[in-house]
């Protein structure tokens, strides 16, 4: 029997190779539902927090003396962390409700949802953003494919030590790589507590502070439920997670995403995105190295 050549066997060799070594991609698991007391405590205005269902159902109100808003009660080192929200209905210009991740010192990590309010009719906006060391101005805006304020949705972060991607409805609507190949820093070191608020940045939230909170409508309430967290625990000292490698959000298959979540990410870059640091040229006359990875371009 004739031998296959040996270009050819290597060939195949290789290719087996990689089936064995490649792993796909995975969406995240399910967030599970627990009651707010489980992982969070409220942080300031705690007259402005209202409990139902056991807690399973909480409800911030913003008025014209103060807003309030809430913490984890640990620090983490990467994980999984979701909320189930309802924003502020009906004229919520100058509102913010803000749902984020950050760490404690002047050279501070900070992942960033924030849902800026705006004046009856028009839909709210989603903005964006990544500190690393301190430095932030990666803000990304889009719009909606709903509105926020009818029904409850949920809003995810993935961080592990590769990637940071931000989810809405299990849709992924940004990734920030970890880049530091590229001389992009990336929140890597410093554990982070888990914020949420409503407050009133009128001064900059609608239309660069064109548009003023109109307290004739006050309060202004946002509902939250869901309050998962799913996190390597760590004093705000660690530099380290204790359960590295172990955890399901920091397994090979969450390295990247898959072709059916960028093909998902790619729509709602072309169909809703208002605002892109990455194509700001009056600030960034050099695109910003990590862009074109991220695929923010």
């Amino acid at each position: 029997m004739a031998s296959s050549p040996p270009a050819l066997c290597c060939i195949l060799l290789i290719s087996f190779l990689s089936v064995l070594t490649t792993t796909t991609a995975a969406p995240p698991r399910k967030p599970i539902d627990v009651p707010f007391q489980k992982n969070y405590v409220p942080t300031w205005a705690f007259d402005h927090i209202k409990y139902f269902n056991g807690g399973n159902d909480i409800q911030l109100y913003l008025d014209r003396n103060t807003g309030t808003g809430f913490q984890s009660k640990g620090s983490y080192l990467f994980g999984h962390f979701s909320m189930q929200m309802k924003l502020v209905p009906g004229d919520s210009a100058g509102t913010v409700t803000a749902f984020y991740l950050s760490s404690q010192n002047s050279e501070h990590d900070e992942i960033d949802f924030e849902f800026l309010g705006n004046r009856s009719g028009q839909p709210y906006i989603l903005q964006t953003n990544v500190f690393t060391g301190g430095k932030g101005d990666r803000e990304q805006r889009i719009y909606l494919w709903f509105d926020p304020t009818k029904d409850f949705h949920t809003y995810s972060i993935l961080w592990n030590e590769f990637q940071i991607v931000f989810l809405v409805d299990d849709s992924p609507i940004r990734v920030f790589k970890n880049n530091k190949d590229l001389g992009v820093r990336y929140p890597f070191e410093q554990p982070m507590k888990i914020y949420s608020s409503l407050w009133n940045g009128d001064d900059w939230a609608t239309r660069g502070g064109l548009e003023k909170t109109d307290w004739l409508k006050a309060p202004f309430v946002a509902a939250y439920r869901g309050f998962h967290i799913d996190g390597c625990e760590a004093s705000a000292e660690a530099k380290f997670c204790a359960t590295q490698g172990r955890r399901w959000w920091d397994q090979h298959e969450f390295r990247d995403l898959d072709g059916p979540q960028y093909r998902r990410l790619q729509w709602v870059r072309q169909k809703y995105t208002i605002d892109n640091y990455c194509t700001d040229r009056k600030r960034y006359p050099v695109m910003p190295p990590e862009c074109k990875r991220n695929r923010d371009v």
